[in-house]
């Protein structure tokens, strides 16, 4: 038997088994808009993204399955590579290369509309992976996940619009949690900082 037959033979078997990675993808989207910390956030979202790459792959959304494959890469590289503090000089090239790469597959593997959302979503994703701050890539992760949820009504991707859903949820929940927490700080910070006597009421006063 040749190698291609090998392949052949281990496709077929796979394929019907690949929407289990629909529902890895979907719980993974969930969790990596909940994560706190920016590296959490970009690993549990390359890890999503190599799921939904073999999805899409079964559904026949090539577009979907090249912008998936970008995504892992970048994901890892910005986990990786991309911090506070510095910044590795071949980073920036990187990214350029892999985003040109991004829309010459989008052309390639054109279908119109879904290829249209698929790469836009590829974009923003790769806009956020660029940020240092949390919110920041929350916010252009929000924008990227609206995008795919547009592609994922056109392809009928079931597990793609629940995930899709989810992570614009968790998305959601952390920006307005963060958003929370910075408006309380200052103001627990003013009553810490108030002498002892500042609360006498005016009634005590003579």
């Amino acid at each position: 038997m040749s190698p291609v037959n090998v392949i052949a033979l281990a496709w077929d078997a796979a394929r019907e088994h690949l929407d289990l990675f629909g529902g890895l993808g979907l719980c993974l989207g969930f969790a990596a808009g909940m994560m706190p910390r920016r590296s959490a956030i970009l690993l549990t979202s390359a890890a999503c993204s190599a799921c939904f790459a073999l999805h899409f792959l079964r559904l026949g959304a090539q577009t979907g399955t090249a912008m998936c494959l970008v995504s892992v890469m970048q994901g890892v590289v910005a986990a990786r590579w991309i911090g506070a503090e510095s910044r590795a000089a071949w980073v920036a090239p990187l990214f350029v290369a892999s985003s040109l790469v991004a829309a010459c597959l989008t052309l390639a593997t054109w279908n119109g509309w879904p290829s249209a959302c698929a790469g836009l979503g590829s974009l923003l994703a790769t806009t956020a992976r660029l940020q240092l701050d949390p919110q920041a890539m929350r916010r252009c992760f929000l924008g990227a996940s609206s995008c795919w949820f547009a592609h994922n009504t056109l392809v009928g991707s079931v597990f793609g619009l629940t995930c899709d859903l989810l992570t614009i949820s968790a998305l959601l929940i952390a920006l307005l949690r963060a958003s929370s927490v910075k408006v309380l700080a200052p103001v627990l910070a003013s009553k810490a900082d108030e002498p002892a006597g500042a609360a006498v009421s005016l009634q005590t006063v003579v």
